[in-house]
């Protein structure tokens, strides 16, 4: 062929490219998705951690619950940012990210724990229950999720999140009710990044948390999107957060998971995982939750010391002995949660 013929096809080529439409992957460069063939009940073909062990979120309820009193507060080191430095505010295509600052720590949870990044997952504006975990079959309207790695083990989030111990994740539930000025602080930017990112000013990542920060539920689990590594130790905080119909509305609609370009755009709505499985764990609780007995082990001395401790009054305790006596001898050496 001529070399002038060459030339031409070459051309022709680049021009028959470029008028391709585009339908580029989402910016982290995976092709997973919630529904569809990509959806959920396939990230197990390509990570197999998806339909593994330890799989996150889960349903909160009593039959799982145990009280821990050893759980105490949890110490927030550097959440307080003034405006500068920035944050970078990015959307990956399954959900909008803030990048934090590395000097963010959180202390309670047996190592020291450095900030990586915050996201948030939810539902849509015509079933707005977008919550990843639930409480007694619950969903809430959105959740945060705050992500750490051990910085005393691994020297990034990286390298973390598929060791033993590499992460940790702060959740908050969200529910609708009163506007919540620190939350504009995300939302206000979400349209500037429907399809990319962008710098946002810097603010107290403190003002996202709920009040009575002391009281949670807490368990070991797995990451909620692939590759599902089972390596999260997680914080939910027990008390939700709210924010105003208008706010959530606009987590509902201002973004897209795909390109600008794209000939078939995607809102970006119901980016939450199903609840998982919860076989033969516990989650272990900060709080006491009302007018319920919270057994491990044999049944009678664990509540006996738990009366001779003080963590149970012993009207509580004469009341569970009673149903005890009245139970059959197997239901000593199981696990219980008992109402009365």
């Amino acid at each position: 062929m001529p070399l002038r013929s060459l030339h031409a096809a070459a051309v022709l080529l680049l021009v028959v490219l470029k008028e391709q439409p585009s339908s580029p992957a989402p910016l982290n460069g995976s092709k997973w998705t919630y529904i569809g063939p990509d959806g959920e009940k396939s990230w197990s073909k390509t990570y197999p951690s998806c339909g593994g062990l330890l799989q996150s979120p889960i349903d909160l309820h009593n039959d799982i619950l145990r009280y821990n009193a050893s759980l105490g507060p949890l110490a927030f080191q550097g959440y307080n940012q003034s405006a500068s430095p920035q944050f970078v505010l990015t959307n990956n295509g399954h959900s909008v990210k803030v990048k934090l600052p590395k000097d963010m720590q959180v202390r309670g949870l047996g190592a020291r724990y450095n900030a990586s990044q915050l996201h948030l997952h939810w539902g849509d504006k015509n079933d707005p229950h977008g919550s990843e975990h639930t409480v007694g079959g619950k969903h809430f309207a959105a959740e945060l999720h705050i992500v750490y790695y051990n910085s005393d083990r691994y020297p990034n989030d990286s390298v973390a999140k598929d060791k033993p111990e590499g992460l940790a994740v702060v959740a908050v539930l969200i529910e609708v009710g009163s506007s919540n000025p620190a939350y504009d602080k995300i939302f206000d930017h979400l349209k500037a990044v429907k399809y990319k990112e962008v710098f946002i000013p810097g603010f107290s990542i403190e003002e996202l948390l709920p009040e009575r920060p002391e009281e949670y539920y807490r368990y070991r689990g797995s990451l909620t999107t692939p590759p599902c590594y089972p390596t999260v130790l997680w914080t939910v905080f027990r008390n939700p957060v709210q924010i105003s119909q208008e706010q959530l509305m606009k987590l509902e609609t201002d973004l897209y998971c795909t390109h600008m370009d794209d000939p078939s755009p995607r809102e970006m709505v119901n980016n939450f995982r199903q609840v998982q499985k919860f076989d033969e764990r516990l989650v272990y609780v900060s709080f006491q939750q009302g007018k319920e007995m919270w057994c491990v082990g044999s049944v009678v001395p664990r509540c006996l010391f738990r009366m001779k401790s003080g963590a149970l009054p012993l009207g509580i305790v004469t009341h569970a002995l009673r149903r005890w006596v009245k139970s059959t001898l197997a239901a000593m050496g199981a696990r219980c949660v008992r109402s009365y």
